[in-house]
């Protein structure tokens, strides 16, 4: 079934036999410690407003079944909140296409894990949602398609999940889709936990092969005869993941000769963005940036400045970040700002008319030497006092 077919193309509505939605790694409950409390339940609660985009996502698209590839919690035994949360999302659905939920390493299946048969968060799944509690699970998606997977039991495993699922029979000409977490390959550098070998999909007979681990959406072996894919988080859990944010929607054609097409769709809402300023002109271009109020900074200050562009900065920094008056230009902000230096040379003139306060600089000055973090802080304070003054 899977050897020597076309690549398709994307496919007219009467010509595509079979719909699929395919994602993963929705990691709710998610915690962000290094963020500030208010910026981290922001980050957290945006997790499962992914989820809700998703499968509005699975409705408009109408495909005929969502299948979600591991690490939907971030741990086995998730607070209340997160899967109480997750329940209502599909209870107040009045669908019944078949949901697939499969246990990854990050919530391996269990007792006491949410997907034990006695958690309430199982037992209270409506009809249409359905757990891989087993290996080599099976369900059909109506007469044409079947989907086999297997669940991770542990957080951590050698074992390839792919090779427990069953290949091919003669004469099956249903479309056949393999559901698994673990990592593949062709991941460098990379410690591999749960392995997946090269060429899994075309050596078990699998029309595609829906994965979940990797955070961001990737095609494995590219122009193989059926799609081994990643779809990635709907939301980016830290900075330096790439093309997180996407589910997949997967085209099955009717020429059974034609490759299954996927389509990434975007599903986030947030972008997480390290940015390093090394002058005042970058930093004032950043504030113009689109679309701050979804992003998550890191913002790297690497600057020495007189005073008055000193200042500036500071000014600006706080624009970003919001206070008690302002609300805040980024979403979330995180400043790494020892970097940004008072020049030791910068003229600090406050005038003949403040006298004492000149001396007050003088003073400070001369022990830039032993503690310049507290002296320049304090030097500033001087110069802000002295501006709102007039």
């Amino acid at each position: 079934m899977t050897d020597g077919r076309q690549e398709v193309h994307p496919l007219e509505e009467n010509d595509v036999a079979l719909k699929l939605l395919h994602t993963a790694d929705w990691h709710l409950g998610r915690r962000f410690p290094s963020f500030e409390k208010g910026q981290e339940e922001r980050l957290t609660r945006a997790r499962l407003e992914a989820v809700r985009r998703t499968f509005d996502l699975a409705a408009s698209s109408d495909v005929d079944a969502v299948l979600c590839a591991g690490d939907l919690f971030d741990e086995p035994s998730p607070e209340e909140l997160w899967w109480q949360g997750l329940l209502k999302e599909f209870q107040r659905r009045e669908w019944r296409r078949p949901v697939v939920l499969l246990p990854g390493n990050h919530d391996p299946i269990g007792r006491g894990a949410a997907y034990h048969a006695d958690h309430p968060f199982r037992q209270s799944l409506p009809a249409y949602v359905h757990v891989v509690d087993r290996r080599g699970w099976e369900l059909p998606i109506g007469d044409d398609a079947v989907v086999y997977a297997s669940p991770c039991e542990s957080k951590a495993g050698q074992t390839d999940l792919v090779a427990s699922l069953p290949r091919r029979e003669p004469g099956d000409e249903r479309f056949r889709i393999g559901l698994v977490h673990g990592q593949t390959f062709d991941m460098e550098d990379h410690q591999t936990n749960f392995p997946i070998a090269r060429g899994s999909a075309a050596e078990r007979g699998f029309d595609y092969l829906a994965l979940g681990d990797t955070h961001g959406f990737r095609e494995v072996e590219p122009g193989a005869a059926a799609p081994t894919v990643y779809p990635g988080a709907p939301e980016a859990t830290t900075f330096g993941e790439r093309d997180a944010g996407h589910a997949a929607i997967v085209f099955f054609p009717r020429d059974r000769r034609r490759r299954a097409h996927v389509l990434q769709e975007r599903v986030g809402r947030w972008t997480w963005r390290e940015e390093t300023c090394r002058s005042m002109d970058e930093l004032r271009r950043l504030k113009e940036a689109p679309n701050l109020r979804k992003t998550v900074l890191r913002l790297v200050l690497e600057m020495e400045l007189p005073m008055a562009e000193y200042d500036e900065a500071e000014r600006l920094v706080t624009e970003l970040g919001g206070s008690m008056a302002s609300t805040p230009l980024v979403g979330v902000l995180v400043v790494e700002r020892s970097g940004l230096r008072l020049a030791s040379d910068a003229p600090i003139d406050f005038g003949s008319e403040m006298t004492v306060l000149q001396a007050a600089v003088e003073r400070l000055r001369a022990n830039a030497l032993a503690r310049p973090e507290v002296v320049e802080k304090a030097l500033h304070h001087l110069y802000t006092l002295a501006r709102e003054q007039g």
